[in-house]
């Protein structure tokens, strides 16, 4: 494994462990079982990247090809169900403003890594002359596995509601995909992930939010 190939290994791992976490979350606030945990952190980790891979036509998905993103993401969402069934107390009282603050920082850092890593995907396979393409690509690979959290844990989709989200992961993939040709690529991972995150937690902060017609 080459040196950028290893660097972009080590964002995947930790975009995976960080959504992973996400989706279990969700799924124990949703009093889900442990099997429904293990799903949901499971299809949030890997979810983005599968829709990726169909996109560009990559066959079989990586997800299937290594399976050790898999073992990460069921093995987060393990750690996180052992952790909270023997410590319920995170989940009440004074620890809820904690856990909100946990799950969007893991959310953000989710979205920016696995954003950045959806472009280098792209161009990996010779898509690197549709720019559109690859912002396309990046933003399903970052928003994917959060829509498909939220329908599996039947709430509305975050990137429809919430705070600045698809759009953090939208700016992300243009700034990588405009300076593409002036630095390379651990840069702009590095750079465009922190950018993504800083978007999205400082709209949690500032509660800045799209427009949109209230009754």
């Amino acid at each position: 494994m080459e040196y950028s190939d290893s660097l972009i290994y080590i964002a995947e791992i930790i975009g995976t462990i960080a959504f992973a976490s996400s989706g279990a979350l969700v799924a124990i606030r949703k009093n889900m079982d442990l099997l429904g945990v293990l799903v949901l952190g499971m299809t949030t980790a890997l979810g983005g990247g599968l829709l990726r891979d169909l996109v560009l036509d990559i066959h079989p998905p990586r997800m299937f090809e290594n399976p050790s993103y898999t073992v990460v993401a069921i093995s987060t969402s393990l750690i996180l169900f052992i952790y909270i069934y023997f410590n319920r107390y995170v989940l009440y009282r004074n620890f809820i403003n904690i856990y909100e603050k946990v799950m969007n920082f893991l959310d953000a850092l989710g979205l920016g890594i696995f954003t950045v890593v959806g472009i280098n995907t792209a161009l990996s396979v010779n898509m690197g002359d549709n720019r559109f393409l690859l912002v396309f690509v990046g933003m399903m690979t970052g928003v994917g596995g959060g829509l498909v959290r939220d329908i599996l844990a039947q709430e509305m989709p975050s990137i429809l509601v919430k705070q600045i989200y698809a759009t953090a992961s939208l700016i992300g993939a243009i700034i990588y995909v405009v300076l593409m040709p002036y630095f390379p690529a651990y840069i702009l991972m590095a750079v465009c992930t922190a950018i993504i995150v800083a978007i999205r937690m400082l709209s949690v902060y500032f509660n800045w939010n799209l427009p949109k017609i209230s009754e």
